[in-house]
């Protein structure tokens, strides 16, 4: 990109939040940390899922993965 270009696009985000410094480079830390995930077997339909560890029962066997869990909501057509 030129010069121009990355004047342009500073001065753009600077009008849209006052608060934007610029790019700080890549040491910076994250905004958010990273959730610490696990890997856990689902117990519908024996699948290993990566989950987020805090959101885990604390009986892993009883464990239901968000797919499973949106179909136990919402029947499919099919079953019907």
């Amino acid at each position: 990109m030129s010069r121009r270009k990355d004047a342009e696009r500073f001065r753009r985000l600077k009008e849209q939040n006052p608060d934007y410094v610029g790019f700080r480079g890549v040491d910076t830390a994250p905004a958010r940390p990273t959730p610490v995930m696990e890997s856990v077997t689902c117990s519908v339909c024996n699948r290993k899922r990566n989950a987020d560890r805090n959101t885990l029962p604390e009986d892993r066997g009883r464990y239901v993965c968000v797919r499973c869990q949106a179909d136990q909501e919402t029947p499919r057509a099919a079953a019907e």
